[in-house]
């Protein structure tokens, strides 16, 4: 993989990790809540696509490539727009068959990146498939709020707060970091941070409009949505099946098992590599 480091307008940047460029089509693959490009289902699918002779590019939300992003604001979940920038530069590379790929967070910006694109959508995306997406934001953060969820929480909040104490060292006198220790949920953390960072009016009005689920019914182009049954951070509102029943774009499989982003299988890939491998072949040329 090599690294290429995208500018944004707003003077930020997006960190970029390629495969060899050597295929006609590019699969972008986005990662999920404090993941990363070189996390272990990341490096998976790259490596399951580059078999079928796909280029990828793994992209990082800001500051989730090792390095602060340089401004105030922080990556969240429905950053669709980012992905916008993504994709425009990948295209400006002579790509004309391009698939959207993502897990988690990286789903959901997938998804609501599709519907709010709509038939505006740039004719070189042919495709998506997105993995455990929250899609109701408001419902899978009050479900990870859960006791049974308590291990996983923690580890998110010690990762999103240990973002929050560096930018608070680069803006010294711009963030309140006073009882953040007793941060425990994302109700909270998303009400101190995430929303007043990114221009939301607090979590309740992150969660409501950075949530892809409005926005499936928009969708246009072959897209593949797969939630497992037995998801600890999904409750049932993640599962849109009357949106997919209706809609002639939306493929939603609800396997019974694989958790959250883990579906693995007894042979050389996980399921969801191998999954993601056969939709691309029927849809794509």
């Amino acid at each position: 993989m090599d690294r290429e480091r995208l500018e944004l307008s707003d003077g930020d940047f997006i960190d970029l990790d390629w495969s060899d460029q050597k295929y006609s089509r590019l699969a972008i693959i986005g990662h999920g809540l404090e993941g990363e490009s070189c996390a272990k289902y990341m490096l998976g699918m790259s490596a399951a696509l580059q078999r079928r002779s796909w280029d990828t590019l793994a992209w990082n939300c800001r500051g989730c490539s090792g390095e602060p992003n340089r401004l105030l604001r922080s990556y969240h979940s429905g950053l669709s727009g980012d992905l916008g920038h993504v994709i425009d530069h990948a295209i400006s590379k002579g790509y004309q068959s391009i698939a959207l790929i993502g897990f988690s967070l990286g789903g959901n910006i997938v998804l609501k990146y599709l519907g709010e694109q709509g038939s505006k959508l740039r004719p070189e995306v042919k495709a998506g498939v997105a993995f455990s997406v929250p899609c109701d934001l408001t419902s899978s953060s009050l479900r990870l709020a859960d006791w049974d969820n308590k291990i996983y929480m923690s580890r998110f909040m010690d990762g999103l707060k240990e973002k929050i104490i560096q930018k608070n060292n680069k803006f010294p006198g711009k963030l309140n970091l006073n009882g953040i220790k007793r941060i425990k949920t994302f109700s909270q953390f998303d009400d101190r941070f995430t929303a007043p960072l990114n221009g939301f009016l607090n979590a309740p009005d992150y969660w409501l409009r950075a949530s892809s689920k409005p926005h499936l019914d928009a969708i246009q182009i072959p897209s593949l949505m797969i939630q497992a049954a037995n998801d600890p951070f999904l409750p049932e509102p993640c599962f849109p099946r009357k949106i997919a029943k209706a809609s002639k774009s939306l493929h939603l499989e609800i396997p019974r098992h694989g958790g959250h982003v883990g579906f693995v299988s007894r042979g050389p890939e996980y399921w969801s590599e191998t999954r993601c491998a056969e939709f691309l072949k029927e849809v794509i040329p």
